[in-house]
């Protein structure tokens, strides 16, 4: 997977929504797909990181940080699998910067080798590739045979390399055929950056300092990924549906996977 490195920007505030025309194949999955959850996270390492989060008492850098609270927050997993054992749950790990390193693929979940990658992740350097970030873990989503797919981005900057976010987000949302949600935390950074994900039915929370990041991403991992995968055994997402259900295949789910459930025939 070769690294980001053309600097261009994610500043145009005037990108239309449609940016993918509607005869634009959907993604396909690489293997065969059944119930689960899969779940890509992606994690800033850029420069910017090295710094002190300005809204909190914390002198730590926002690295250190973040890491801390992705392990936290890998606790509700354990939780989750314990009380699911017959429930497949996947999780990835990247870090991005200039370009994109994938540190543990979307596999079965694995505490200990996810924990050992942030452990070994490198000081921050380099610039942004938020884009490319996404765009590396939803190839990878589609090989890991859920049909439940999950992007989560912890950022604390604007895209400075590679594709923009806004783009890839939009495209991500209308080829997957709202099977891949999209969940943003902005760490010491104004998460109105990122208000783009809202309109592909994705969610953005804000985190000033480390106690409002471990906050964030429990609302997000625990209180929406995992709380939802609770009932995927009942529910399909719109692109897991029949052609009946979902009427034009090329057309962007107006509803999200968790509202009017379709129900498994036993």
């Amino acid at each position: 997977m070769a690294a980001a490195v053309a600097a261009c920007g994610d500043t145009s505030r005037r990108e239309t929504a449609q940016v993918v025309d509607s005869s634009v194949p959907r993604y396909k999955a690489q293997v065969d797909e059944g119930l689960g959850a899969s779940v890509a996270i992606l994690l800033d390492n850029s420069g910017s990181m090295s710094d002190r989060a300005k809204g909190g008492r914390d002198a730590r850098p926002k690295y250190v940080v973040a890491r801390e609270a992705i392990q936290q927050m890998l606790a509700a997993t354990d939780s989750f699998v314990a009380t699911h054992t017959d429930f497949p749950i996947n999780v990835g790990l990247y870090r991005f910067a200039s370009g994109v390193v994938p540190l543990v693929p979307v596999e079965r979940y694995d505490r200990q080798a996810l924990v050992a990658a942030l452990d070994k992740m490198p000081e921050p350097q380099g610039g942004t590739a938020i884009g490319d970030a996404m765009d590396a873990a939803r190839a990878d989503l589609y090989r890991a045979g859920t049909i439940r797919k999950y992007i989560l981005v912890v950022t604390d900057g604007e895209n400075t390399n590679g594709r923009s976010p806004r783009r890839v987000a939009e495209e991500i949302a209308r080829r997957s055929e709202g099977s891949v949600r999209m969940y943003f935390v902005a760490f010491d950074v104004d998460a109105r950056r990122f208000d783009f994900v809202k309109n592909v039915r994705g969610e953005v929370v804000g985190a000033s300092d480390g106690m409002a990041l471990r906050a964030s991403l429990d609302t997000i991992y625990r209180g929406k990924i995992l709380a939802e995968s609770v009932d995927v055994g009942e529910t399909l997402p719109d692109s897991a549906k029949s052609p009946k259900q979902t009427g034009s295949p090329a057309a962007l789910p107006t509803r999200s996977p968790s509202q009017s459930p379709v129900k498994r025939k036993p």
